[in-house]
């Protein structure tokens, strides 16, 4: 795993091939090496644009990267970004805590979405935690 907020080589070339099939900028990519996945960040906007008709565009990346592929919408925001992580799940508060090594995020959902919230095997939560690491310098994630 590259340390946070920098971009290795290799995510750099998945950047590059990303953006020349997909048409649409990629802030990050980041490696997800024990889920065998790769979750771009991209704009709101291009989400659509990435997806493509029916998925296609995300097929084709499947394919070609022989990784699972996941894109993420990108806000400046710490809290319109957790928020964005956790699309199924209504959320209640979000509580942020700043201390010298990073900031400590706990996400309170309603108890009946908590499972959407973590996902099959935490799924969700370990991409919340990498992708607010990567960008926001987030130490800790939990949800409860």
């Amino acid at each position: 795993m590259s340390e946070p907020g920098r971009i290795t080589f290799e995510e750099l070339r998945y950047l590059s091939m990303f953006t020349d099939l997909t048409g649409a900028t990629a802030y990050r990519c980041i490696i997800d090496r024990e889920g065998n996945r790769l979750i771009f960040v991209v704009k709101p906007s291009d989400i659509g644009r990435v997806v493509g008709r029916r998925g296609r565009n995300l097929d084709i990346l499947r394919k070609l990267f022989r990784k699972d592929v996941e894109v993420v919408p990108y806000y400046e925001d710490l809290e319109e970004m957790i928020k964005s992580l956790f699309p199924n799940a209504r959320i209640l508060g979000i509580t942020v805590r700043e201390r010298g090594n990073g900031k400590y995020v706990t996400v309170r959902v309603a108890e009946e979405d908590k499972g959407r919230a973590i996902g099959r095997e935490g799924r969700n939560v370990k991409r919340a935690r990498l992708v607010l690491r990567e960008l926001f310098n987030v130490v800790s994630l939990q949800v409860r």
